[in-house]
């Protein structure tokens, strides 16, 4: 493991907690537009938002808080297998940031997914007495905007297996490039 490559993990690793910060605070755009009272009764609450604070500033700070560590929790495993195994320095970062953005695409689907699954959830009723869901016209919003959160983990929770795709594929096509050489 040449010491070239240490800084690079670093680098790796800081752009991961960005990615999901930058996740985050989109991503709580649109679950605060599905589900306004989520933030305002329960995440506000949770992550101290000021009340002074415009509620859109808000949601993206609570984005913010709530996902840059898992940027690190995810991409960790997979940077470090990469320190170990892929032999080139820019072959490494390309892998790294191939699975950073594989897991912020990933994550998008899912949220998606999540917010067609709460629609569907909402209008239905099929969950009805299966959640904890306060009564109430906030019903609707924490459903909608509850199931895009989750979705979301559960991507990231995918991710973690899923970034160790690029590098293996990196470590493939430098291991072929040192035996064709």
């Amino acid at each position: 493991m040449p010491l070239g490559k240490f800084p690079t993990l670093v680098v790796l690793v800081a752009t991961a907690a960005a990615a999901a910060a930058i996740f985050g605070a989109l991503h709580n755009q649109l679950s605060y537009s599905v589900g306004p009272s989520y933030f305002t009764e329960l995440k506000f609450q949770q992550f101290n938002i000021s009340d002074t604070l415009p509620t859109r500033i808000g949601a993206a700070l609570v984005g913010v808080q709530a996902s840059w560590w898992m940027g690190v929790l995810v991409g960790v495993p997979a940077f470090v297998y990469g320190l170990i195994a892929v032999p080139d320095p820019r072959s490494y970062l390309a892998a790294g940031l191939g699975a950073i953005g594989l897991v912020f695409v990933l994550s998008t689907f899912a949220a998606l997914a999540g917010l067609l699954g709460g629609l569907i959830a909402d209008s239905s009723g099929i969950l009805d007495g299966r959640l904890a869901i306060p009564a109430g016209p906030d019903r609707s919003d924490f459903i909608r905007a509850g199931f895009m959160h989750d979705a979301s983990y559960l991507a990231g929770g995918l991710g973690v297996l899923l970034a160790f795709w690029p590098m293996r594929r990196a470590r493939a096509i430098d291991m072929a490039r040192a035996t064709a050489a």
